[in-house]
Parts: structure tokens; sequence; C-alpha cells
């Protein structure tokens, strides 16, 4: 392996090679346009020297074709825009294929955070025992979730998978195709997909990558840590949400989770056809062969037609499997042995269900459908709830939903479609548990859960509907909101003092799963207070457990950006010390963090070890990250301040208008790249709750102000600086990984940030002020970061990062230009107060979705 720096490797591996590629790909003949491939550089140029010459967007795209196209007439130099935007989405994917390509290059596959460097150092250090013992039971579960931040349709991620196994060839004749193919394939959707092209569309990741990355995983540590032939620990697998997930989604019908169920299951049944295909060459042994054969048909067919008569169930494949090694260890010398490992191996990890189906859905939703349910069963005569429930404190609720005996038989007596609905969701759990084992779906998340009665409600309605006399699914509370959090430990202790939910709990083994979401809690409490918030409610919710003797299982809704609880997620496991329970890591993965951090062999082996490895070392670091009095009460201070900070902010008067008329977030619903709403309520109003927070963070992303990953820590910071009490900060700085990595990603957040973008603003008479707000919270932040960690320039720490960010910013910026150029236009139009519909205005408004693509897709290594 080469031993130069990683800024070097990247640099030869990915900086020159792209621009060798992307001056190939800029002679490329695409559309009737001429010179577009031309034209582009000299204006990436004009956008460079006129943002150093202070430039508004107006009059650097004007500048252009006054100086380049003075000849276009109005339509041609639109159309021009057009191809540039079509270019620049295509300079992305180029981009992508080759950091992808050069992966294995760049990142050192055996150096810190991998398993044979875990390995290495527990051999050496005499420590094989405790890793074995850890490895038993610790897991990580990946969950994969279809919320929309990846505007590349299905095809497009096939050209890039391509692509980048011929950039790791060097094929050209087969890049110069790819090329064409990019050309003239489209990026943008017409339609919304269904929540069911979601499922096929991340169906496509387990399927090509994570079946054959987490089975090694998997094979290295039965194989090269334990090496006793013996099962363990299923350490790593993968949660889905596509089809399961209803909250804020009227898309997702009860016949969709149970069409994804029998897709995941058709899809896992195919790879072991595959497999056994491959073994089948290879066991040409008597007494071998034909069993193999028999499996490979069953499987074949099985993986076809789930009602076909000869099916075997999960547990016979694995019993049979078994029988097979044991003959040809005796009678066969172990040929080939290790190969059949692999596939028992799969098996035990993805059984027939290849991922476990989380259902989600609102706790008002609950509410209201429950209330319903409970008013039809009272009426009918019910033994559990009397006739004044409804006028029952919350207490006596609880108590009477923890001992509800009734049953409802037909769910087709209810008229209202939600209702029907929510009780068909819980039936089809059982069915899918029938069909692909109880891991197909045992998993019921409750988001925006603020009380015990939240839980209790759906504890009832699963047994009252489909799981009378043996609940085997796992009620996760979700909490989000600041309030929420501060909250949650109170509501969990009402839980586990109540006797029937309990002996629930113990009957799945002690544990409690606890969703903790870091998007909404960005959006509501700021950067600083929701990474804090949510640190100091898993302390509280782990001692809570811990008394009465449940281990909780933390699940972590992070997206992709710093602001969404994301950046560099490994560091964060790697540093939550004692006081937080860390059997398992479960994280959501969404979007352009799958293509990412996932989207490859390579990536995903990486990444997955990274996050195994973070538990073992916080394992092993926890006495040394735990908090001090001292660092605590700073860290505490910080936040409240940056909340209190952020809080003022939102509450401006500007604040929704500036969101509303001078961003793009009323343009996120027009790009049709999820499935669902891209805000919650029906007023045509923007309200602040109803914003869902990947819009939210978007926009200011779109802006290139990344205002949710900063806003507030500047000011929190300088109150200590003010009081001469800096040295207190320094001190957490240096004592606190955990704080070390919430300014680590901050500091993305920063980099990211491109005020020369938006500065025309400053001269805006409504927004000018607002603007200058928040351009100044960013000089404040941006001075007092480099002041703390004592760098010259942002992440001087991960050079390979800053790297990759500032070649995508580049490409991105005539994209971004274009894209302020159009919105400016519109403000123009709607202050002259031309209709909607006006044919110019609409040219302008599709110039502004289409340009979100590329930027969005152009930010995939904030995850």
């Amino acid at each position: 392996m080469s031993v130069e720096p990683k800024l070097i490797r990247f640099n030869q591996t990915v900086l020159s090679k792209y621009q060798i590629y992307n001056s190939i790909f800029m002679t490329l003949p695409f559309d009737a346009v001429t010179k577009t491939g031309v034209l582009l550089p000299l204006f990436h140029e004009t956008c460079e020297k006129g943002f150093k010459n202070g430039d508004d967007p107006t009059t650097i795209v004007e500048t252009f074709f006054t100086k380049y196209q003075a000849r276009r007439n109005k339509q041609s130099q639109i159309n021009l825009l057009f191809r540039f935007i079509q270019y620049i989405e295509r300079q992305v994917v180029l981009f992508d294929a080759i950091e992808d390509a050069a992966f294995p290059v760049v990142n050192n596959m055996d150096g810190v955070g991998t398993l044979r460097n875990l390995k290495g150092s527990a051999m050496s250090e005499g420590k094989m025992e405790e890793l074995k013992a850890f490895l038993e039971e610790f897991k990580v579960r990946i969950v994969l979730t279809a919320h929309p931040t990846q505007f590349y349709p299905g095809s497009v991620l096939g050209i890039i998978t391509s692509l980048t196994k011929a950039i790791k060839e060097n094929d050209l004749s087969e890049i110069n195709n790819l090329f064409g193919q990019l050309g003239k394939t489209p990026f943008f959707k017409h339609k919304k997909p269904t929540p069911y092209d979601e499922a096929k569309s991340l169906i496509w990741y387990l399927d090509n990558v994570f079946y054959s990355t987490f089975g090694e995983i998997y094979n290295y540590i039965q194989t090269n840590i334990y090496a006793d032939g013996k099962k363990h620990n299923d350490i790593i697998n993968v949660g889905f949400w596509p089809g399961g997930d209803r909250d804020g989604n009227p898309f997702v019908k009860p016949k969709t989770t149970l069409k994804v169920a029998n897709k995941l299951k058709k899809t896992i049944l195919k790879k072991y056809y595959e497999d056994l295909k491959s073994l089948r060459k290879k066991l040409t042994f008597r007494g071998v062969e034909e069993r193999i054969i028999r499996l490979e048909t069953i499987m074949y067919d099985y993986s076809i037609d789930l009602n076909h008569k000869k099916a075997i169930t999960e547990k016979e494949l694995r019993l049979e499997l078994l029988s097979i090694r044991n003959l040809v260890v005796k009678e066969h010398q172990s040929l080939y042995v290790s190969e059949l490992n692999h596939l028992i191996n799969r098996v035990h990890l993805f059984g027939y269900h290849f991922a476990s189906l989380d259902i989600r859905q609102d706790s008002r939703i609950h509410h209201s459908v429950f209330t319903t349910v409970i008013d039809h069963l009272i009426e009918k005569g019910s033994t559990s709830f009397p006739e004044n429930y409804h006028e029952l404190s919350e207490a006596k609720q609880i108590d009477i939903l923890s001992k509800a005996t009734d049953e409802i038989h037909d769910l087709d007596v209810f008229e209202d479609e939600m209702v029907r609905n929510t009780l068909k969701t819980i039936a089809i759990i059982k069915d899918i548990q029938k069909s692909n084992g109880e891991r197909g779906a045992n998993r019921y998340i409750i988001s925006n859960n603020q009380t015990a009665l939240n839980v209790m409600q759906l504890f009832a309605m699963l047994k009252i509907v489909a799981f009378k006399d043996n609940l085997t699914v796992d009620i996760a509370p979700l909490f989000e909101t600041i309030p929420d959090l501060e909250n949650a430990p109170g509501v969990m202790e009402q839980l586990y003092q109540n006797p029937e939910y309990m002996a629930h709990l113990r009957a799945r083994g002690s544990k409690q799963n606890i969703m903790l979401g870091f998007s909404d809690g960005t959006k509501d409490g700021g950067y600083l207070m929701a990474n804090w918030g949510i640190y100091k409610a898993k302390e509280l919710l782990t001692a809570m457990s811990r008394k009465y003797d449940i281990t909780a299982i933390f699940f972590d809704g992070r997206g992709g950006p710093p602001a969404r609880g994301g950046g560099k997620t490994h560091n964060f496991y790697s540093s939550l010390g004692p006081t937080i329970e860390d059997k398992e890591v479960q994280v959501t993965i969404q979007g352009q963090t799958v293509s990412s951090n996932f989207g490859t062999l390579d990536s995903a082996q990486y990444n997955a070890e990274q996050l195994i490895s973070s538990g073992i070392k916080n394992r092993i670091d926890g006495e040394r990250n735990k908090l001090s009095d001292e660092d605590r009460a700073v860290m505490e201070e910080l936040a409240e301040t940056s909340y209190q900070t952020y809080k003022d902010f939102k509450n401006h008067p500007m604040f929704i208008p500036y969101l509303e008329r001078m961003s793009t977030l009323k343009y996120y619903a027009k790009t049709n790249i999820g499935s669902r709403p891209s805000k919650r309520g029906t007023s045509d109003k923007l309200v602040f709750s109803d914003l869902r927070a990947i819009p939210f963070v978007g926009s200011w992303s779109q802006l290139k102000q990344n205002v949710p990953g900063f806003y507030g820590v500047g000011t929190a910071l300088k109150k200590y600086e003010d009081r001469d009490e800096w040295v207190k900060v320094e001190q957490l700085y240096k004592n606190s990984k955990f704080f070390k990595t919430l300014i680590d990603n901050s500091m993305m957040s920063l980099t990211k940030s491109f005020f020369d973008l938006t500065k025309y603003m400053s001269k805006d008479e409504e927004f000018g002020d607002f603007w200058k707000i928040i351009f100044e919270e960013y000089l404040n932040t941006k001075r007092l970061l480099l002041k703390l960690s004592g760098y010259d320039e942002l992440m001087e720490n991960e050079p390979t990062s800053k790297a990759s960010i500032e070649v995508r910013e580049s490409i991105v910026l005539p994209l971004l230009t274009i894209q302020q150029y159009a919105l400016k236009k519109i403000q123009e139009f709607e202050k002259a107060g031309v209709p909607k519909d006006d044919p110019e205005k609409v040219i302008y408004e599709k110039i502004v979705t289409r340009s979100l693509f590329g930027n969005i897709n152009a930010s995939r290594n904030s995850a």
C-alpha cells in the first residue's frame, strides 16, 4: 500500500484523474447547443472573478453573456443556462465515481478502526478474549430510510457504479461510452416516486453492496476472530424504512408494507440461489452434489413464487447446509468448506427477511385512531374500557390500556381510511413475521412521542388487533424536540413502573428501544443544544433504564450533513463515555449518505468497520471520555446560550419570510424526489412547526449559509471570551472528544458556507439587516473556532475532506450562481405583480428547481 500522506494520495488518484477525465468529458457533444463544453469553463472563470470583485450573481451572468455571447437572444441564453446545469450535474457524477474508485487507495483499508487492525492490536496486547466477549454482545444496525436527499434516479446510480469500475480499470473506451450514456440519461423525475419505488432503489444497495460487504465482515469475525465453527452474535444488520414509515406519508398503505416485505424476501432468496449455483460447480462430490442442486432449485422457484409448494423454512435451509458441511468435512477433506461457511453465515445474518422493516407513525395520528377504536369497543360493550374512559386521568388510562383484553377481528368495520390502514398495518406485521421470520418486522416507532400514554395506546392496539398472547414487537418512542428530550426519562420511568409493560420488556430480553431525532432536534433547538440535549437525554435514560435493570438501545435518527446529526458519525460513538449505554449503535442512513458512505463495496466495508470499532474504542476509553463537573458546566452554558441565540433568531419577524422568499424552500416540493409531502400541515401559510427538517436544512445549504450547522455557536463562545474565561472552553476542547467532534462538524458547515453568493441581499431594503445578522454570526463563529482549535484555516486537521469539499464547491459554483440569478428574477417578477403562470416566470422557477439537484448531490461528503 502507498505510504504517501493521505492528501497526496487524494491529489494523485482523485484530483488529477478528475482533471483528465473532465477535459475528455467537456468535449462530448451532448445536445443541439454547440460549444456548451467550451463555454462552461469560461462561465466558471467569470463566476470566480466576479465574486472576488464583489459582483452579485445577476451581474456575473449578464457580464458573461455580454462578453462571450452577445449575439444570443433571450431564449438562447436560457437554453444555455439549462445546458450548463445539465453539464454540471454530470460533472458531479464523474467526481463521485472517481472518488469511489479511489476509495481503497485514499483510505487505508487495514488501518486504524478496521477489523484487521483491531485483531492485530488485541493479539499483540493479549486481549483476544476481551475482544471476543465484546463482539459477542455489541451490535451495529444501519437503518436505510427513504428521506428525500438523494436526487439520482436508479439508472444514474447504475452508471456511477459502472463508471467507478471503468475508472478503476482505466478502461478509456468504456469510460467514453458511459459519458455518452450519462449525457443522454435524464436526471429529472417527472413524477414523484411511490414508496415502493423508493424501496426498490434502496434494495439495489442491499442486493449489490450490503449482502456482499456485511457478509464479508461477519465471515471475517467468524473465521479470524472466533474460528471455532460455532454461530456467534450477528454483529451487523440492516433496518429498512421505505414501505413501513407512515409518518407524514399518506402514500404508504398496508399493502405497500406487505409488497416491500415480499420484495425483500424474494431478493434475499435470489442471493442464496446465486450462491448455491456457484457452490454447485465446486461441490461435485457423491452425496453432496444432488443436495446442493435440490436447494438451488428450491431457492430459484421460491424467489419467483413465495407460495411455492416445495418451499422450505429458513431453519430447514440452515440445518440442511450445516448437514452438508458436516458431510464435506467428514468425507471430502473439507474441500470448499469456507465457501459453504460463507453462505451459512449469510443465512444466519439475513434470514428470509434481508432487512428488518420498521413501522413508524406519528403519536397524534395514533391518538385520533385509537380514540375511534376505543369508542367502537365501548359501543360494542367492551369488557376492558369503561364508558367514561376518555374522562379518566392519564395514569388510569394507562392502567386500563396495559390490561386490555378486547379483540377486533374485522378491521373493515371502520369507515375512516386512516383508522383502517393503521390497524391493518398492525395486522400485516404479524403476517410478515410468519413469512419472513420475526426479524422481518418487529419494531414500531412512535414519532413525536411525548407521553407514556402514547406508548401504551400502541401497546394495547398491537394486542387488540394481532398479538393477543405474545407481543413480538418492540415499541420505540421517538423523542425529538428539546422539551421532549427533557421529559423522556420521566416518560420511560412511568412505563417501567407498569407491571404489564415491564413483563413485555422482560420477554423481549429486558431491552428498550429508544429513538432520538437529530434533524428535528436541530431545527428546533439549534446545533449545540440539539447534540447536547440528546447527550444528556441518553445519560438520564441510561441511568433510568439501569435502575429498572433494563438495557436502553439507542437508535439515532441522523441525517447526512452535520446540521442533521451527520458529520463524522463514528467519532460521536467513540466519544460517549461510560454514562451512556453502548451495547448497540443504531443509526439511520439516508439519501446521499447511502451512496457516499455505503455505495460501494469498499466504502461500505470501511464505514461499517469504523462503526464497529467506535463502540470498542468507547468501551476502552470509557472513563477518559467522562466529562468532569467543570467541563459539564461549560458545555451546559454553551448549549443554553446558543439555544437562546438560535431561538431569538428563529423568532425574528423576518425568519419565515426570508426562507419563503429568498431561499429555495418552496421549490423542494417540485423536485419529485421523495414520495412524501415536503411539509406536514395543509395550510398555505408557512408555519415553522410544519417544516420538515430536510427542506429546512437543505434551503440554508442552497443559500450557502448553512445556518443550522453553526448558528449560536459563535455567540456562545464569545460569552466566554468577553468574560476572560476562554481558558475554560479550551479545557473542554482538550478534555472532551464529544465536544471536539461537535466543533469539527460545525467547521464543516462553515467550510461549505459562501456568503459572497448572497452578499447582494445585504443591500435589500427588506432583508438586508436580517442577512447581516446571519453573516455576523458566521464571522464570529469562524474566528472563534479557529482560535479554539489553533488552526490557521477551517478543517486543517482533515485536509483530504477539505480538498474534496473544495473541488465539489468549485464544480457547483456556476450552478449556484445561475440559481441565485433565477431567484432574483423571480423576486423582481413578484414585486412587479407578474401573475403566477407567466411563462417567463415559470421558466426561471424551473431553473431554480433543476439547480437544486446538482448542489445537493455534490454535498455527499457531508456524511
